[in-house]
């Protein structure tokens, strides 16, 4: 295995160099356990450093360019990207473990974001306010200025897409933070971003620990925005970082996403959803659909059709392709497996599970997927996010009773609705506490166009589609009096 460029450096004001006290991370490989390659652990002066090199660039070259100038490098960068989606599919199959299809899918929807927020960079449009007489009012969008982005590593290639590119479509500049387990595609990325024409110091890339390099990111006073992803533990310190700076933030953190079913449902339509929106990723899916709520009149028969399917998945290394690929890390799998066991201790029944192939490596990080039938709501595997390829199902009898189930936890991310029933179709959506509501479908294909955020503890803030434009920018008024 080769990797083409020296992944122990990080990219600060155009400069690719080694962190500042020359100390670096291990970065496993969680198909065989082995080391892949080490990364520079970014120090506080790294951040502080590549914050002073992006306020050096809004301040130059960056910050004078139109609109459409910046749309047409975003562009490019598509291009680019499109240009290198081996490459980046097989860095992030052997980085985060994803299977190589799915890897391939998010380095095309990577693509995806550049070419949609380059398209919109130049359609941002401030209003005219109707006002008093010998007055003209009109509003503009300006951006924020140095944003910080603090990204996961289940979707690296997807998440950093979306943030980097809203931030800057609206003239931002970037201090990107990848997890400390998977950041290699983020410095591929960065050096695509270079190669078509992004400016020095519009996006400074610095690897490291989260309570190192992501704290300091998170405090540093010459930060404007943060976006971060991930859990909800880490957001509410990000938060808090932010708070004392009266920094505002944009946060997309844990999910417990319901999947309804409902008697008249179309089961055929529905059951690739049903399985693919939790086990998807080896379940490490903030927006993983792992909770069945299904109505009592098709239990057992939905139970019967995902259990087939879910014992037919196979498990394996990365680039062996199959249904499911490690998970992130051992300490990952330790959690799950733990979850699993607690089900079981408790007297939950376990419908199905995969099949982990033979000839594995032993020290991989595989999980099989999972389903327990019959689950109580108020269950702690009902009500927190494992993070894993476990599935939970439930009955219910009434459409009151699916919405408090649906709504009797912490998080409010997504949720999916089967029915044919136009009227409980429409008060289901208006009922359900979440970001985003799919109706005979979950995700909608990945939907770069659609706004993507959480209610209560799953975050606030949007991301992805136009929407996403508002939050990485500012709202300035001009109130011109003229007589």
């Amino acid at each position: 295995m080769t990797i083409s460029f020296n992944t122990e450096q990080i990219l600060i004001g155009g400069q690719w160099r080694n962190a500042e006290n020359n100390q670096t991370l291990d970065l496993i490989n969680p198909s065989t356990g082995e080391l892949l390659c080490k990364i520079g652990r970014g120090s506080e002066n790294d951040i502080d450093d590549a914050v002073k090199a992006a306020q050096t660039a809004l301040d130059g070259e960056w910050g004078r360019m139109t609109a459409t100038q910046r749309g047409r490098i975003l562009t490019k960068i598509g291009e680019k990207i499109l240009e290198n989606v081996d490459e980046l599919t097989r860095l992030e199959s052997l980085d985060v473990g994803k299977p190589t299809t799915q890897a391939r899918n998010d380095a095309i929807a990577m693509a995806r974001y550049m070419e949609f927020y380059g398209g919109a960079a130049d359609k941002v449009m401030g209003h005219t306010i109707p006002y008093m007489d010998g007055y003209t009012v009109y509003t503009l969008r300006e951006p924020h200025g140095v944003t910080g982005h603090i990204v996961p590593w289940n979707y690296p290639m997807q998440i950093a897409g979306r943030c980097i590119g809203g931030a800057l479509a609206m003239g931002n500049t970037c201090v990107l933070k990848p997890a400390e387990e998977a950041c290699l595609t983020a410095l591929m990325f960065a050096r695509i971003a270079e190669e078509a024409g992004l400016p020095k110091g519009v996006l400074n890339v610095v690897t490291g620990l989260g309570n190192e390099a992501g704290a300091a990111l998170s405090s540093h006073p010459g930060v404007h925005h943060i976006s971060f992803t991930g859990s909800v533990g880490v957001g509410k310190l990000i938060e808090k970082a932010a708070g004392e700076n009266i920094v505002p933030v944009t946060l997309e953190l844990g999910g417990k996403s319901p999947q309804i079913v409902f008697d008249d449902a179309d089961l055929d339509a529905a059951l690739p959803f049903l399985v693919g929106a939790c086990i998807q990723n080896g379940g490490q899916t903030c927006s993983a659909g792992s909770r069945l709520i299904i109505q009592r009149g098709v239990y057992e028969k939905v139970i019967k059709m995902v259990s087939e399917k879910i014992s037919a998945m196979k498990v394996g290394p990365a680039t062996d392709d199959l249904d499911v690929g490690p998970l992130i890390s051992k300490k990952q799998r330790d959690v799950v497996e733990g979850y699993i066991n607690a089900g079981l201790e408790s007297g939950l029944k376990i419908a199905a599970q995969g099949q982990i192939m033979e000839g594995c490596p032993e020290n991989g990080c595989y999980v099989k997927p999972t389903l327990f039938r019959d689950v109580p709501p108020d269950h702690k595997l009902a009500q927190e996010e494992i993070f894993g390829p476990v599935q939970v199902a439930t009955p219910f009898d009434s459409e009151e009773e699916a919405v408090k189930i649906a709504n009797g936890t912490d998080y409010g991310l997504v949720t999916g609705v089967w029915t044919r029933d136009g009227g409980c179709q429409m008060r289901m959506a208006k009922a359900i506490k979440a970001g985003q509501i799919f109706i005979n479908n979950y995700g909608a294909g990945g939907g770069v166009e659609l706004p993507f955020g959480g209610m209560r503890k799953s975050g606030f803030g949007r991301e992805k589609g136009f929407e996403a434009l508002y939050g990485f920018s500012v709202l300035k008024t001009v109130a011109v009096r003229h007589g």
